[in-house]
């Protein structure tokens, strides 16, 4: 029940569905809006624009609301009678890079953004709220899948590499705590590698920085020795099922892994960008040392069993990699001319 006794309902009338997306500027969440819109849904967009783009979102829509600013400065704010009938909290800092810049901004804001946007999500009505998790929870596992219910090992507190997991760890305990407790219709979904137009590489991720290195003719950098292997899926496939699970009541108070199983090798990515952008460029290896950190650890293999989102919403990815690939170089092109030619 929610706050005063009061039951989050269904929209049912002709009325727009009203959904928020805390974080839609950003990568993932702009698709999602993008997505929203187009099946003629009302959205609300919270993001502070710290690692988002206002460009990522369209300029003119009359559906789209936007508001810049801190996540539970802005929940605070809304009016008691602007209901939603669903959430999706994306709202989250992103990258490794970023992660080991700024640990203590990295850590803050995904506890305590969780934390505001949960309250709000019971107070409100119980909303069927999604949360953007990551297969970074998983840890050190040493399975050649991970499965949602499968055990977490993390490395040393003195090690800033694993603060994020922990910290992505606590707001999936949060969320299931208010669905246990309070029948919060929570779904949290395990990310594996999701990428597409967008997507930047300078807080460390790897397919728009090698992209982008092709198509300058830089070498691609590949840290460790490149035998590490990731499986990419899609965002435009990502985005598609989101909203699919949190309308299944199935879904409500599950962990369930969202990408591709395609697993692929850093290196063999790196030759795979260099074949797609039609690039000469060549591949050096980094020492993670030199990339990140001394003592900084990697993951052999991040492989996700897909079992669950399959049996619930039948989750099959359309995009190919060598599609997705193209993609990025494409939009990674016009952002170049939008640049020089003073529109950015």
């Amino acid at each position: 029940m929610g706050a005063g006794g009061k039951q989050h309902t269904a929209n049912h009338t002709n009325t727009p569905s009203r959904v928020l997306v805390t974080g839609g500027a950003g990568f993932i969440g702009s698709h999602l809006v993008d997505h929203l819109l187009a099946s003629g849904v009302q959205v609300t967009v919270i993001d502070d624009l710290s690692t988002g783009c206002r460009a990522n979102l369209p300029k003119e829509a009359s559906g789209l609301k936007f508001i810049e600013g801190n996540l539970a400065n802005e929940l605070a704010k809304l009016p008691a009678g602007e209901q939603f009938d669903a959430i999706y909290h994306l709202a989250a800092a992103v990258g490794v890079k970023l992660v080991l810049d700024d640990p203590i901004g990295s850590i803050e804001t995904n506890v305590e953004q969780a934390a505001a946007l949960v309250r709000f999500s019971h107070e409100r009505g119980n909303i069927p709220t999604l949360f953007a998790s990551s297969s970074e929870v998983y840890g050190k596992g040493t399975h050649s899948t991970f499965r949602e219910d499968d055990d977490v090992v993390y490395g040393p507190t003195t090690a800033t590499r694993w603060s994020y997991a922990c910290s992505k760890a606590i707001d999936e305990y949060l969320a299931l705590a208010y669905h246990a407790k309070h029948a919060l219709p929570a779904v949290i979904v395990r990310f594996f590698n999701t990428v597409g137009p967008r997507q930047v590489g300078e807080y460390g991720m790897v397919l728009p920085r090698f992209v982008q290195r092709a198509m300058a003719g830089e070498p691609l950098q590949v840290y460790g020795d490149g035998t590490q292997s990731r499986c990419f899926c899609d965002v435009r496939d990502v985005v598609e099922v989101l909203p699919r699970m949190l309308a299944e009541s199935a879904c409500a108070g599950r962990v369930v892994n969202v990408g591709s199983d395609r697993s692929i090798s850093v290196r063999e990515l790196a030759e795979l960008v260099i074949a797609e952008v039609g690039s000469r460029s060549s591949i050096e290896s980094v020492p993670y040392a030199k990339a990140y950190r001394q003592g900084f650890e990697d993951l052999g293999r991040r492989v996700p069993d897909l079992a669950r989102v399959r049996e619930l919403v039948g989750f099959s990815p359309k995009f190919s990699l060598e599609q997705t690939i193209r993609d990025v170089a494409a939009w990674l092109a016009g952002e170049s001319k939008a640049v020089a030619g003073g529109r950015r």
